[in-house]
């Protein structure tokens, strides 16, 4: 079967500074890839390079047979596919919480206002937060900004969705509320790449589990492998602290 994710050869610099080199990784439709590293290794600077966010300098990535590097691509098109939830929920404080999750359905997919009302309140049950709906992101605590966050990445309808670190700006007792969404969507066949601290998060949902270092791919296998009998002796350093 055709992965839905190719990365090939992918190399990306700031400046003099090289971040990523020579990534090459496969990802599979419904697979959960959870990506763990020490700070600075790349991860999400390898994570944004996937919706073009940032601009690689070589390789190529191809999302379902489109590659992202060809002039004739058009990348709007491909983001509309390929949801993101970044560390700062980054909700518009003016708009209510229902108007967040409704503005890209009809801004982008141009639905009628009901059909994205009616899902926008389909995906605030589905997080957890229906009671939340007309209020404002100044009124919820950072786990439920997340979670509508989330809410607002699904009503694209995404193909895949990217987590670049998606609890690493809450506190410890909202970790789990976000975490728990994060696995419905797992379990219910979501593609999605996951760059996360949470170790336990990595061995109970991800499929397959990358560890980074200095821009490269050190190590990759099942959780059970990596985290129980990890390879490579960096790998072994960096769950030895972690763990």
């Amino acid at each position: 079967m055709e992965p839905i994710i190719s990365v090939r050869h992918l190399h990306k610099s700031f400046g003099a500074h090289r971040v990523l080199t020579d990534i090459n990784v496969d990802i599979h439709s419904r697979e959960v890839v959870v990506v763990i590293g020490p700070s600075g290794s790349g991860k999400s600077t390898f994570l944004r390079c996937l919706n073009l966010l940032e601009q690689p300098q070589d390789g190529d990535i191809i999302i379902e047979g489109t590659s992202l590097m060809a002039k004739s691509t058009r990348i709007n098109d491909i983001r509309t596919e390929v949801g993101m939830v970044f560390q700062q929920f980054n909700l518009f404080p003016h708009k209510k919480v229902i108007e967040n999750i409704m503005l890209a359905p009809v801004q982008v997919r141009k639905w009628p206002e009901d059909k994205a009302r009616e899902k926008a309140l389909e995906l605030l049950q589905k997080v957890g937060l229906s009671e939340k709906a007309e209020m404002y992101p100044a009124s919820l605590s950072g786990g439920q900004s997340q979670r509508v966050a989330i809410a607002r990445a699904l009503a694209m309808e995404p193909k895949i969705m990217l987590f670049d670190e998606p609890t690493s700006a809450l506190d410890p007792e909202m970790v789990g509320e976000v975490l728990a969404v994060m696995k419905d969507l797992a379990r219910e066949g979501m593609t999605m790449v996951v760059v996360t601290h949470e170790m336990g998060f990595a061995r109970e949902v991800g499929d397959r589990v990358l560890f980074m270092e200095q821009g490269v791919v050190v190590e990759e296998g099942a959780p059970e492998q990596l985290f129980g009998n990890p390879s490579h002796e960096r790998t072994q350093e960096f769950l030895s602290k972690v763990l």
